[in-house]
């Protein structure tokens, strides 16, 4: 019928819905038999193909089980960028763990090459113990995509599926216009330059004092160097842009994840599994630890972190953990320089200003001081206002986004933005 296909309100005449050519009323015409179920093919094979999307991103391809967030159906990057379940991985290897090879493009590599797949791990996150549905948990409707946002306008687009594999965090120089980006390829920090063009790959995966691991985010320093969280051996490590390491400190970090530089050069990082927040101080240049001081506990699972370059304030997100079959939450944390805390806001709060489920990922401060965040349901950038206004909300890219998972402002103010979902980093200006 064709109250059906267009909706209870809507007419068809003249091959499109709401009247004849001049737009007048008159009554609803069923469409013609074809073209109804022409249409009726078309919604279901977009059906399908939705189906199978997910089917593909939350199932190992080999055993078709379900990807789960422990135990034999935990998803494991293979160097390829290829994504197995533990337990297929483990029947490849055999039980004397011997070197494999991908079962995809044939590439071989040893079980000690492979690492969690953390993008999925955190998707399962969002979709909860339940296992709710991938659309409905990144808030897709069957309505069609709201207009472009009048402000700002997608300039660049850099990566893609190949170049970066399962980015993780994303950082700028604000000296220099490079971006660099952190991600699970076979040289795990790449540089990008103020164009687009690929200025420096470095960092493989190893035990050598340039190798990093599995890299959780990046910042750049005020003086030039690259700081990376290694979720591998669970170490902060500093790099020149050329990539040699300067310095790697260890001790003492659980989990160490998010990272962010204040103007002096200092480095403000989150300690996921100790629930934590620390400052570290180095002179670079020498390769020299200052100090790594303690300056926030009793936080839950704290991840995505940003500093104001104007007045120090400090926003953590943290990560709250699923009671009983319900979704996991996040809650967003201000603090001022003097780490007194000046709001916060969780997921049921937010929703209450915005009907819709909001999972943040990542964060980070505008020029004006204001707090940007991603949130990977509505696959949006939701600027929520000044740490003395907190919290406002006001989308600032609400289209084009597939699974946000990194911010980074640039000296121009353009907004990159880290797109796990396709590999990418997308450049949003003001139009």
């Amino acid at each position: 019928p064709a109250a059906a296909i267009f909706g209870s309100g809507d007419s068809y005449r003249g091959g499109r819905p709401g009247g004849g050519a001049g737009g007048g009323r008159g009554l609803a015409a069923a469409p013609p038999p074809l073209m109804a179920a022409g249409m009726a093919a078309a919604a279901a094979a977009k059906e399908g193909e939705e189906d199978e999307a997910e089917l593909s991103l939350l199932e190992c391809r080999v055993c078709f089980e379900r990807y789960g967030p422990g135990g034999q159906r935990r998803p494991r990057n293979l160097p390829c960028g290829h994504v197995l379940c533990r337990g297929c991985l483990g029947a490849l290897g055999g039980p004397e763990g011997r070197r494999l090879e991908c079962p995809f493009c044939r590439r071989a590599c040893g079980p000690a090459e492979t690492s969690d797949c953390l993008p999925l791990l955190q998707l399962l996150e969002v979709l909860g113990p339940a296992g709710g549905s991938l659309p409905s948990a990144l808030g897709r409707g069957g309505g069609a995509a709201g207009p472009a946002p009048a402000g700002l306008g997608l300039r660049l687009s850099l990566g893609g599926w190949g170049s970066l594999v399962n980015p993780t965090g994303v950082a700028a120089c604000r000296r220099s216009g490079r971006l660099v980006v952190a991600h699970d390829g076979k040289k795990r920090i790449h540089v990008f330059g103020p164009s687009g063009s690929c200025l420096q790959r470095f960092g493989e995966r190893g035990d050598a004092g340039n190798d990093i691991k599995y890299p959780l985010d990046v910042t750049v320093t005020s003086d030039g160097h690259v700081v990376v969280t290694d979720g591998g051996d669970r170490s902060v490590k500093a790099f020149d842009f050329e990539g040699r390491g300067v310095l790697a400190v260890q001790e003492g970090f659980c989990l160490p994840w998010g990272l962010d530089a204040t103007p002096e050069s200092e480095v403000i990082l989150t300690d996921s599994e100790a629930g934590a927040l620390y400052r570290l101080a180095a002179d670079f240049q020498k390769g020299k630890l200052k100090k790594c001081q303690m300056i926030r506990s009793q936080l839950v699972s704290p991840r995505g972190v940003a500093v104001s370059q104007t007045s120090g304030a400090i926003v953590v997100i943290e990560h709250l953990k699923a009671q009983g079959p319900s979704n996991g939450s996040t809650r967003v944390k201000i603090f001022s320089a003097e780490m007194d805390l000046v709001g916060q806001m969780d997921s049921f709060g937010l929703n209450l200003i915005f009907p819709s489920k909001i999972y943040t990922m990542a964060v980070a401060f505008d020029k004006e001081g204001r707090v940007v965040v991603t949130d990977v349901c509505s696959q949006a950038v939701i600027c929520l206002g000044k740490p003395e206004e907190f919290p406002i909300f006001n989308p600032l890219i609400s289209h084009g986004l597939s699974y946000p998972v990194g911010l980074a402002y640039m000296a121009n103010n353009s907004l990159a933005v880290l797109d796990s979902g396709d590999h990418s980093v997308k450049i949003y200006s003001s139009t």
